[in-house]
């Protein structure tokens, strides 16, 4: 057809770091992912409607995750941590623009894994990932205003901040405005 752009799949990828493995999820991680998604402070900022109802970890993980990098869309990948070769943490990557390059990652960290650096780690070195080696141009966050830790994860993994999109996104609790944060190719030089 012209004037569409072909249907790209969501590549998959590996990547690590000193302390983290980044990578697909399977079947097995079904468990600690429902976990995480289940955690009260992770609940009150997923962005996801209340009567969304609780992340079932298995589909999250197998058919959800499918779904999405098949559609192109994104993908869902678990953060390990190296030293005990636990899931410790969620990322997601959701509106891509396959046009622009640009996509958008979103994260969840286990209560035990948070304070550490392991969310701006994995956050980092997927952003990178995207952009060396699958040619992507810009990476987005959206954070919501007071959750805290959240921007000094986009801080920490080198984001900028660009600017505050009004009644642009929702939590369990209702709409919210939404704080944009980049990383782009031009920020690797």
């Amino acid at each position: 057809m012209r004037g569409h752009l072909p249907l790209r799949q969501f590549p998959l990828l590996r990547v690590s770091t000193p302390r983290v493995h980044v990578r697909e999820l399977g079947e097995d991680d079904a468990k600690p992912v429902a976990e995480i998604f289940a955690d009260k402070q992770t609940q009150r900022w997923l962005p996801f409607p209340r009567d969304f109802g609780q992340i079932d970890g298995l589909a999250w993980c197998t058919e959800m995750a499918q779904e999405r990098r098949d559609s192109g869309a994104g993908d869902h990948y678990g953060i390990i941590r190296r030293e005990d070769d636990r899931l410790v943490g969620c990322l997601w990557t959701k509106r891509t623009d396959w046009g622009a390059k640009v996509t958008e990652i979103s994260y969840a960290i286990a209560g035990e894994a948070r304070g550490f650096g392991v969310a701006p780690e994995a956050v980092d070195a997927l952003a990178i990932a995207l952009i060396l080696e699958h040619g992507f141009q810009r990476i987005e966050l959206r954070v919501a205003p007071g959750n805290t830790a959240s921007r000094r994860v986009a801080e920490k993994a080198g984001f900028t901040y660009e600017g505050l999109l009004r009644n642009a996104g929702y939590v369990h609790s209702g709409r919210v405005d939404l704080e944009v944060w980049s990383f782009v190719a031009a920020d690797l030089h």
